[in-house]
């Protein structure tokens, strides 16, 4: 529905406030105001689309075409899962092999592409499988919008699915690629239905429509699908296209002819719903994060104004009261043996048990899976268990990762407000968004010597045919209002499985022989990843008592100001204090109603899809 004549449209109305409570913190704190700019200036990198969908659906004809490059990304090359593609812009063309941790980028020449992503195809000599292949050029659209083709065996109602989800999930827009020769299988739409609380913007692409005359049936039969199975969706748009027609546009001599195939193949209309689509979403998230560093910033000038506002009207009986609170402040920091510390700690320990449980059960239940998996496989589909192997580890790490991520964001939010009012907190938040990083950053694994041995075995162990996980890293900036602190994990943790398995399945003999390695591969990613997720809550429990104790220093600090405040209204006369509580009062009701306002485009921006 569109706006009422007259009436602004939400974009307009949030560069509207956003200005308006700017210079109202301008006023107040210039200094806030000017990271608050430059929160603004560092806005989200480009959207970025991920194309998914089931096997030998035209995923990688479909990016070929959206990119007007034929041939650039592999099709029908039985692309293992585990090796993705990122397409970005550049001035010149160029792609890389790129690793998790010590490992360098490797420049790959693109006519060899086919030979780094494809399982069909071998490595070059002495090279190790990458994480993912990025690949650059001068492509208008790149300009605007990142994609990445996850094409690979497997198909969504396997471990891809898992892994597709976990890449969509932090991406801009899943663009769900099905073809016109059938309606959705069951396993799309299972996947729809599990995607659909944690992707906001879907696209979908009707592929192959010139080789299936009934692409019109099929296409009004998957809307009635999605509206039965997944309403999340009923409302979306489908794009038919022809990739098949794009290609040919380009190989015809008559240049109305070459405009008619490209207007017919829908290719163009697709880049125009792209760009139109999340250019126009990476910008209003843009503008969420100024109006989160808006409000986070306003809501520490109102707790000064209010504590200014007090020692205004209470006079001594404030001063005895921050008198109070200082002694009280000052005495937690100086002990550890009791209070926040114990709190701290107790936190820690519960963290540590609850990813452990969580752990232990997604290894479980990849054992339970994978073993029913080999009883009922047959010899060449043994074949392709390195790659599901390689999935389900790679996902495990991711969501332990994440889940560390979380989980001590909460034990930040018990500890702060174990020391801290809720009036404080607005301080302290503001403080820790403001201090140019999060209060505790967790480190990688530390590389190791550089021999040939050692790579092998780092290789095998941390980057292996797995990979690692991905880097859970959450923007404080952009949280600050939602949590009080927000803790960017970053773990690389590497579950070496698919590379030894690629080595030693020449000798698997039998199934029982595989068994025997999947136990054996899964123990030992199991004792890996318990040791790194121990070793980083350990630091993480130094890192967040230092900064806990910089809080408390930096609130002790601001009591001390306030008591002098508090000291000069004392000596002031009663006209002198009224005008001065006045302006103060003005000041409050300003701030005040600037954090609820960007409090409440906030809100009505989170609830729009």
């Amino acid at each position: 529905m569109s706006a009422p004549t007259g009436v602004p449209s939400l974009p307009a109305q949030v560069k509207n406030a956003r200005e308006q409570l700017l210079t109202v913190l301008r006023d107040a704190d210039p200094d806030a105001a000017k990271w608050v700019d430059d929160v603004r200036r560092a806005r989200p990198k480009k959207p970025s689309v991920v194309v998914v969908g089931e096997t030998n659906r035209g995923k990688s004809s479909l990016v070929n075409a959206l990119l007007a490059t034929p041939g650039l990304s592999p099709v029908d090359a039985d692309v293992a899962t585990a090796t993705y593609l990122v397409f970005s812009h550049a001035e010149h063309w160029g792609a890389q092999a790129c690793y998790p941790g010590q490992f360098a980028p490797v420049p790959i020449n693109l006519a060899e592409l086919v030979n780094w992503v494809s399982v069909g195809h071998d490595l070059p000599e002495g090279q190790l499988p990458p994480r993912y292949v990025e690949v650059s050029g001068p492509v208008p659209l790149l300009e605007r919008v990142s994609i990445v083709d996850t094409p690979g065996v497997g198909g969504l109602d396997s471990m891809h699915g898992e892994l597709a989800m976990e890449a969509a999930a932090n991406a801009t827009a899943l663009l769900f690629v099905v073809d016109a020769s059938a309606p959705f299988t069951s396993g799309e739409l299972q996947f729809l239905r599990n995607v659909g609380d944690r992707v906001e913007t879907v696209l979908f692409a009707l592929s192959k429509t010139d080789g299936f005359r009934g692409w019109r049936e099929v296409l009004e039969a998957n809307k009635l699908l999605l509206a039965e199975y997944a309403p999340r969706f009923a409302d979306a748009v489908f794009h038919p296209v022809s990739a098949r027609m794009f290609e040919m546009a380009s190989l015809q001599a008559n240049q109305q002819a070459a405009t008619m195939l490209r207007e017919r193949s829908g290719i163009g209309a697709l880049q125009g719903a792209l760009q139109e689509m999340l250019v126009g979403r990476s910008a209003m998230l843009g503008e969420a994060n100024t109006l989160r560093a808006l409000s986070s910033a306003l809501g520490e000038q109102k707790a000064k104004l209010q504590a200014e506002s007090r020692a205004l009207s209470a006079g001594e009986a404030e001063a005895e009261k921050l008198r109070e609170r200082r002694d009280k402040l000052t005495a937690e920091r100086r002990t550890s043996t009791r209070g926040w510390q114990l709190k701290l700690r107790s936190e820690i320990q519960r963290t540590r048990l609850e990813v452990g449980h969580e752990c232990s059960r997604q290894m479980r239940d990849a054992q339970t899976h994978f073993r029913q998996v080999i009883e009922a496989a047959k010899r060449e589909q043994l074949q392709a268990l390195p790659q599901e192997v390689d999935i389900a580890l790679q996902t495990t790490s991711q969501r332990v990762s994440m889940l560390l991520s979380e989980r001590l964001n909460r034990v930040t939010n018990v500890a702060l407000s174990e020391l801290f009012s809720a009036e404080e907190l607005d301080v302290i938040r503001a403080q820790f968004a403001r201090a140019g990083g999060p209060p505790v950053v967790l480190r990688p694994p530390e590389k190791k010597p550089p021999t040939a041995e050692d790579k092998l075995l780092v290789f095998m162990g941390i980057s292996g045919g797995v990979g690692a996980g991905k880097i859970a890293a959450l923007p404080l900036a952009g949280i600050a209002i939602l949590n009080p602190v927000v803790l960017p994990a970053t773990i690389i943790i590497g579950l070496g499985a698919g590379w030894w398995m690629a080595r030693t399945r020449k000798h698997a003999a039998d199934k029982q022989h595989t068994k025997q390695w999947l136990v054996e591969a899964i123990a030992d990613a199991r004792s890996m990843l318990d040791q790194l997720v121990a070793e980083q809550l350990i630091e993480a429990e130094q890192q967040l008592s230092m900064a806990l104790d910089e809080a408390l220093g930096r609130r002790i600090e601001a009591i001390e100001t306030e008591l002098k405040e508090v000291d000069k209204t004392i000596k002031m006369d009663a006209q002198e204090r009224s005008k001065k509580i006045s302006v103060v009062s003005k000041r409050l009701r300003e701030v005040s109603d600037g954090r609820d306002r960007a409090e409440s485009f906030l809100g009505r921006m989170r609830s729009l899809r």
